[in-house]
């Protein structure tokens, strides 16, 4: 049987935490948290990196899905850097059933973009939407000096692109590198907290 929907993380339910000792130079990214939901009837491309260090110190968390077909996924990651350890805890449940997709055959010019970013903290978020056939949005943003909160809901028929990239400054690795492609009909809730700020992010895309 061909399987096209491929889960990095081959289990419905995936829960652990990983503690390490912090190392002094170079440490994290951040202080995070994010949490989301979707639910998807089509084809999706997605992957998330969690991490507290460069190279072969601090706490690695990568996860990921593609193909097509049903899938319902809510998961929740909370990274932290303390002054002695660094942690990351993470779970995912996931329920994913293969289906042929095929797109509408008719295309829309319709098209919805947002990109936020806050170099006090270091954050950067998007969402854009084209091929819109249908969609219902509720995007709230907070960003101050000392935090970044990002929220979405959307429904949406057509074609949905988020990303988001938490990085404390120029010389530590990204806490949280997250890039999805989702095509179809998607219901996603999604939000992204992250803490205490640092201005020496000398670039800062958009994802």
């Amino acid at each position: 049987m061909r399987i096209l929907l491929v889960l990095v993380l081959l289990l419905s339910a995936v829960c652990f935490s990983i503690s390490m000792p912090s190392s002094a130079f170079g440490s994290a990214a951040k202080n995070l948290t994010e949490r989301s939901q979707i639910d998807l009837w089509g084809y999706m491309n997605d992957n998330q990196v969690f991490q507290t260090d460069n190279g072969f110190a601090g706490t690695k968390l990568v996860s990921g899905a593609s193909g097509s077909g049903h899938i319902s996924r809510t998961q929740y990651a909370d990274v932290f850097d303390g002054p002695s350890y660094d942690e990351t805890t993470y779970t995912e449940d996931v329920e994913a059933d293969y289906k042929p997709y095929t797109p509408p055959p008719t295309q829309s010019d319709l098209k919805n973009a947002l990109c936020a970013k806050n170099y006090e903290v270091g954050s950067a978020f998007s969402e854009s939407y084209s091929n819109i056939q249908s969609l219902i949005k509720d995007t709230n943003i907070y960003q101050d000096k000392n935090e970044s909160v990002y929220q979405i809901g959307s429904y949406v028929e057509g074609t949905t692109k988020i990303g988001t990239m938490v990085r404390k400054n120029a010389n530590t690795v990204p806490a949280l590198t997250m890039g999805g492609t989702y095509i179809g009909n998607l219901n996603i809730h999604m939000e992204i907290e992250t803490f205490t700020g640092n201005s020496s992010v000398l670039t800062l895309p958009c994802p």
